[in-house]
């Protein structure tokens, strides 16, 4: 069974949304472990809750990026990761993650990319007066939001629908479609 790794850096509902697809046999693999890199995430109380491990890395407690990334990939490479899912984890990874894990690494953005890179882009859709908003799957190189596009899904938001509503029809259908494309890829690599 593939062994998971979830990177989160903020309340974990993107985690904790793949840890109950696992948990209600939508999604075949173990949710082996947690990393963060905040010590007060939410997602580590819900780690917690789910009993889920889970291993802080603060940017400060390192004397550079690499020499972090490093750290981290000792303790995936532990704990016996096959695949590194981000679901919310706010750090651009360093080559050295990237290499160890070609093609293994996803990630979940809440943009139709390339549109809206980055921090805050249902803030710049709203800003530029999108009518269309959606997510988009992809695998993680070296850029922000740059690598393979895997699967994106887009919504119409409709007159008066403000950020409030965008952003919660946003994290529903992320907490939908991330753990079915994450089985999806699982599937098609063994």
């Amino acid at each position: 069974m593939n062994r998971l790794v979830i990177f989160a850096s903020g309340s974990g509902t993107n985690f904790e949304a793949i840890v109950e697809a696992k948990n209600k046999g939508q999604l075949d693999a173990d949710i082996i472990g947690l990393i963060c890199d905040h010590h007060d995430a939410g997602c580590l109380s819900r780690a917690f809750r789910l009993n889920i491990p889970s291993a802080i890395f603060l940017r400060n407690q390192y004397p550079s990026k690499i020499a972090m990334d490093e750290a981290i990939l000792n303790q995936v490479q532990l704990w016996h990761a096959d695949w590194l899912i981000l679901a919310g984890y706010m750090r651009i990874l360093s080559p050295i993650l990237i290499n160890a894990y070609p093609k293994h690494i996803l990630n979940i953005h809440p943009s139709l990319l390339p549109k809206y890179k980055g921090k805050d882009a249902l803030g710049q859709a709203l800003a530029n007066k999108d009518t269309t908003l959606g997510v988009s799957i992809h695998y993680v190189d070296e850029g922000m939001d740059t690598g393979e596009i895997i699967k994106q899904v887009s919504f119409q938001i409709t007159e008066g629908e403000g950020r409030t509503e965008a952003e919660a029809r946003l994290h529903q259908l992320e907490h939908q479609l991330y753990p079915q494309v994450i089985e999806q890829l699982l599937k098609e690599s063994t």
